[in-house]
């Protein structure tokens, strides 16, 4: 017989069955046997100890956990048929004691939905491939020499160029054969034999003014013009045509 057969057999018929009757008259000895019992498993009924063993089971508290998810960016795409599979609309759920950056991840699945295989146009075929193709024309674009933007010239033959450029060419070099674009409005025309000097330059020459700087390259030019001629203005165009012989 076990302890607990012992501390209930006052209470217990001649069939094994539980008496409540005396259970019930018994009062404090019934508590009495209740605490005994309650003491076997380790826990205190009246709160006075629980002789000492630990209370089974989990005695922490509830953790705080915090449920970050993120829509996929441009899941809109009118190229991919509606219903067509491979698409991700949102980020796995994901608890943490703080709010997570999900970014990462829908960027990821964005990138995925553009390569998935499943998705489909609304001819049926592959996008998959389709992109690829577009994906590498761009590439192919973007490595492409950048073409030499039409020159950009500054009133008075000073050049908005990114790069000094010396115009050779065998026309006259008073013909101004060579069209060019002012601030992208207005016409102007060069010769062959001039040199473009560009604006950041003239801006240094004027230690950050460019109307300085032009002074400066002005000033050069009179210079130059007065030592080779005498005269600081430009010589006179002529027709060479007039001095060859018939």
């Amino acid at each position: 017989m076990s302890v607990f057969d012992d501390l209930m057999s006052p209470f217990t018929n001649e069939d094994g069955s539980y008496d409540y009757s005396k259970i019930i008259k018994s009062g404090t000895g019934a508590l009495t046997a209740a605490q005994q019992i309650g003491s076997l498993f380790g826990y205190d009924l009246l709160g006075g100890g629980s002789g000492g063993r630990q209370p089974a089971g989990y005695q922490g508290g509830i953790p705080s956990y915090t449920a970050s998810r993120m829509q996929v960016p441009n899941t809109y795409d009118p190229d991919r048929r509606p219903g067509s599979g491979g698409q991700r609309y949102f980020t796995d759920t994901k608890f943490a004691s703080g709010a997570k950056d999900m970014s990462g991840q829908a960027e990821g699945l964005a990138a995925l939905n553009r390569a998935s295989l499943a998705a489909q146009n609304r001819q049926g075929q592959q996008l998959a491939p389709i992109r690829a193709a577009e994906d590498a024309a761009a590439l192919a674009a973007l490595q492409e020499p950048v073409q030499e933007p039409a020159q950009q010239m500054a009133a008075g033959g000073i050049a908005r160029l990114k790069r000094g450029r010396f115009l050779d060419g065998d026309t006259d070099g008073m013909a101004d054969k060579k069209p060019a674009i002012i601030n992208n409005e207005q016409p102007a025309a060069l010769s062959d034999g001039e040199f473009v000097i560009p604006a950041d330059v003239v801006s240094h020459l004027g230690n950050g003014n460019s109307e300085a700087g032009a002074k400066v390259l002005e000033n050069m030019m009179n210079k130059v013009r007065t030592a080779r001629t005498g005269n600081k203005k430009q010589g006179k165009e002529i027709d060479p045509k007039n001095f060859l012989p018939a």
